[in-house]
């Protein structure tokens, strides 16, 4: 019998926490007709797809509002082939693990990551460790969060911090200290809720990045 790939839920609001892609074409998406039914309203009607072919699962966006990612990269309307540990990321709100045909049989003892933060990025709302940050965060922090969520993990230069949360100013006016201060102020304004926890790591000559999956001692 054909062993098939599997998707798992690492986060978000879905009707079910795994699917097998026994068809063709797996659809993603906020509407009842999907195949993966992902409850958010930053995610489109039908957001991306999963297509199987002779050569193996490939991961399509169809034109979505906020965006589908592979391991913290937007995709940008190319098909992308996918391979066993793959992480996908519906908009912000929910975040998938391929496992493929070859790698189903340990499922059993399958412990899926579980994320720290939550983000709403329509209310732009945020939660630490299941509790809401309030007061907000600052606009600037808030998109500094929300990119480097993004990255899912990888390195943000200072470069893009500038060109996202200072898009209305010139590179040359915002300072090594202005970037270090928003990144310094975001780390208190998690540490409030979660003092235990440093989410925002500085990588030292490249820039930061966001450390928010809960690990297992």
């Amino acid at each position: 019998m054909e062993e098939n790939a599997i998707l798992l839920v690492l986060e978000g609001d879905t009707t079910r926490k795994n699917w097998e892609l026994n068809k063709p074409t797996i659809l993603i998406g906020r509407g009842n007709d999907c195949d993966v039914v992902v409850n958010d309203r930053q995610v489109s009607r039908h957001h991306a797809q999963i297509v199987r072919d002779d050569t193996g699962y490939k991961l399509v966006d169809l034109n979505s509002k906020n965006g589908t990612f592979l391991n913290g990269q937007q995709l940008m309307g190319e098909t992308h082939p996918l391979k066993d540990g793959d992480q996908i990321g519906i908009a912000l709100s929910c975040r998938l693990v391929f496992v493929d045909a070859d790698a189903t049989a340990p499922l059993a003892g399958f412990s899926a990551p579980q994320t720290a933060l939550r983000m709403d990025r329509a209310a732009k709302r945020v939660w630490v460790a299941g509790q809401e940050v309030n007061p907000p965060l600052s606009l600037a922090q808030y998109t500094l969060l929300e990119l480097l969520f993004e990255h899912d993990g990888g390195v943000v230069s200072r470069e893009e911090i500038v060109s996202r949360v200072w898009a209305d100013e010139a590179a040359e006016g915002v300072s090594e200290q202005a970037i270090d201060a928003l990144a310094r102020r975001l780390r208190e304004r998690l540490a409030e809720i979660d003092p235990d926890t440093q989410y925002v790591i500085t990588v030292r000559g490249h820039g930061f990045r966001l450390e928010h999956f809960v690990r297992e001692n």
